[in-house]
């Protein structure tokens, strides 16, 4: 993971929303640090006489693992849904950056945020997010999710709301990796992230 950093709105996935809505604010690339250290369709009526019903076996029970894996996912696309949104007004304030993120995340997220209301900028448009699990501890009883993500930030960038023109950096394809863990509460929360530079996956 790369040291934290947020300058520069080439990093918009990681400063934004700090490091980075998940790619929609900043483009600096921010690695956030908290506690220890851890490395890495419808289907068309049928005109015929019905089918009869079938009983399917029911899928067998997901192991703690794999839960553990999809609430950490959705804490994170979470997350870089609400940076995204609170992007489009520099919100450094909104209340769902503190519902998908703690510590160190929540803090890269919404200082990067104040730094565009600050400076008069705002983002429009969101990141695309492709995250995956990479590592789950402990195994039977998961409290920490290591996730990867070639997220696309070509499509969110940043704007000034009065003055001169503002020229954001092109965005692209960022490697970002992120710490999810539970809270004692029982909800899953990114507690640091680290965005790579465009072109980084």
């Amino acid at each position: 993971m790369a040291s934290p950093s947020a300058t520069g709105r080439r990093h918009h996935l990681a400063r934004h929303t700090a490091a980075s809505a998940l790619l929609a604010v900043t483009m600096a690339v921010a690695a956030c640090s908290s506690g220890k250290d851890t490395g890495p369709e419808p289907v068309a009526p049928s005109t015929g006489p019905a089918a009869p019903s079938r009983l399917t076996a029911s899928p067998s029970p997901t192991s703690p693992a794999d839960l553990a894996g999809q609430r950490a996912v959705a804490a994170y696309d979470g997350l870089w849904h609400a940076i995204a949104e609170a992007s489009h007004t520099s919100n450094w304030r909104s209340a769902d950056l503190a519902r998908y993120s703690s510590g160190s995340a929540l803090q890269v997220a919404s200082g990067g945020l104040y730094a565009d209301h600050y400076n008069g900028l705002v983002s429009r448009g969101a990141p695309v997010l492709h995250p995956k699990v990479t590592s789950v501890s402990p195994t039977q009883a998961p409290t920490t999710v290591m996730l990867f993500d070639c997220a696309d930030s070509a499509n969110w960038l940043r704007y000034r709301t009065a003055g001169p023109s503002f020229t954001d950096d092109p965005g692209g394809r960022r490697a970002v990796t992120s710490e999810v863990r539970l809270h004692q509460d029982g909800s899953w929360k990114v507690t640091r992230y680290a965005v790579e530079p465009v072109g980084s996956c």
